[in-house]
């Protein structure tokens, strides 16, 4: 490991642009829908759901142009929070990011690539159960997806241009699937179960099996909005990720925050369309209640017959692995800035001879295994939405406050729509919070708990450093 190696500055718009859509598109959008189905039981809330995830997504995006243009560094988010606040509150996103956010993240994905590889090859079965010891359950499906943490984690270490290559074509792969997937559903268009699905399409009542709808109070159903939000948010997230890299990106101020407008702004009309397609195709109680809420098969299963849950598992298993190419990229060069400021392992802070932090690599790896073979970060992916929303309102919040900390700083890119803009993600955020915190209490504790064990952490770090630092 060398410290003297910099990180070198290669990728071009389009790149950046791929790794913003690229680990954004994962499994949700052909899974999620059924459970905002079930809360909201309306084709129209459905949308409204996907559409103001969208537009937080956007603005948010939008907003962070500003910090990516001012801070253009390894590190992104971490670095913005650490310039915005203290070296407290990056270190708490950073031991967030590390201990859940990004490595439960790269499981999930990984173990979806599995799932989904099991339609085409059987002997890869989540069913099939190769080791069982007290509370450990193994299967193929796990071992596939270690296998392919540890095979996109080699390959990045192999330098930036390795991971870029893949990171390019298997998202515009699944970015002219999904286009094609769209294009063949709204040919297919069944116009009765589209008349029927919009009969009443703002009722907004929970969904039960038999296709009834139940009653909520209007407070209560504010909160299942909240509720059906945690999957299109979490579909939509690592959006962020391309902040990560500033440092190998070409002219950054410019590239990063158009990178995050376009790729955000790509994904948004690809969701919304692909729900479109969704709600042309299937009646809302066959979106609810899909076989293993996997609506993206039963929509293929309309447009392609049989063939369909082939054509969506070879779709899913090009867009999980490209997904997690991307995340498992940008999400090393956190913990190496961190390393830098000597909050995280001081080898996690050195550049291979490919110019690329490969120990923070593979700690990153080793914790997503663990995650992969857990079997818990499902939940725990639920769990940390609230605190994946908390701190990017923060690090929105951040640009008031560098406003009037450095007025006469340098700012390339000024956020669009400031301060309403930004403001307004502010709001819907807290919002969204808050309504977690009322309506799903399970889903917000253990992350914010998570969250909280860093201070300790953080202190006991600094404790060890060397006096007068």
């Amino acid at each position: 490991m060398s410290n003297t190696t910099q990180f070198k500055p290669s990728l071009k718009l389009l790149d950046a642009t791929m790794i913003v859509a690229g680990s954004m598109i994962g499994s949700g959008i052909f899974i999620v829908s059924a459970d905002i189905t079930r809360n909201v039981g309306s084709t129209g809330w459905l949308m409204a759901v996907w559409v103001i995830t969208g537009f937080m997504t956007v603005a948010a995006a939008l907003s962070y142009g500003e910090l990516s243009a001012m801070f253009p560094k390894a590190g992104g988010q971490y670095v913005y929070l650490k310039e915005a606040y203290n070296p407290l509150v990056a270190f708490l996103f950073g031991w967030s990011f590390f201990s859940v956010i990004q490595t439960a993240t790269i499981a999930a994905v990984a173990v979806a690539f599995a799932k989904f590889t099991a339609y085409l090859f059987p002997y890869f079965s989540e069913d099939i159960i190769v080791l069982k010891s007290g509370f450990l359950s193994i299967t193929r499906a796990q071992l596939l997806s270690l296998l392919v943490i540890i095979v996109l984690t080699f390959i990045n270490t192999r330098g930036i241009q390795s991971g870029k290559r893949i990171q390019t074509v298997f998202t515009i792969t699944k970015l002219l699937s999904l286009f094609g997937l769209i294009l063949f559903g709204l040919l297919a268009f069944k116009s009765d179960i589209w008349n029927l699905n919009w009969s009443n399409a703002w009722e907004l009542k929970p969904m039960n099996t038999d296709g009834s709808l139940g009653t909520y109070t209007t407070f209560a159903a504010v909160g299942a909005i909240a509720a059906s939000m945690v999957g299109s948010i979490f579909s939509s997230d690592s959006w962020n990720n391309v902040t990560f890299i500033a440092g190998e990106i070409r002219n950054p101020q410019r590239n990063i925050g158009l990178s995050l407008f376009l790729g955000t702004l790509i994904v948004t009309v690809i969701y919304f369309l692909t729900n479109i397609t969704y709600t042309a195709l299937l009646p809302l109680q066959e979106i609810a209640y899909a076989e293993k809420d996997r609506v993206g098969v039963s929509a293929a299963n309309v447009i392609f017959g049989e063939a369909g849950t082939i054509i969506i598992a070879i779709m899913i298993m090009i867009s999980t692995f490209g997904c997690n190419n991307g995340i498992i990229l940008a999400g090393a060069r956190v913990y190496y800035t961190m390393a830098k400021d000597k909050l995280f392992f001081a080898k996690a802070g050195s550049l291979n001879q490919n110019n690329v932090p490969a120990y923070a690599l593979w700690l990153q790896c080793i914790v997503a295994c663990a995650w992969s073979l857990s079997g818990k970060y499902g939940q725990l992916l639920d769990m940390i939405s609230f605190v994946v929303v908390g701190f990017y309102m923060l690090t929105i919040a951040g640009i008031f406050i560098l406003r009037k900390k450095r007025p006469d700083a340098e700012r390339p890119y000024k956020a669009f729509g400031y301060p309403l803009l930004p403001l307004i993600y502010i709001l819907m955020g807290l919002s969204f919070c808050i309504l977690l915190i009322i309506f799903k209490p399970a889903f917000t504790w253990p992350g914010l708990i998570i969250t909280l064990l860093g201070i300790p952490v953080y202190y006991l770090v600094r404790k060890k450093e060397p006096a007068g630092r």
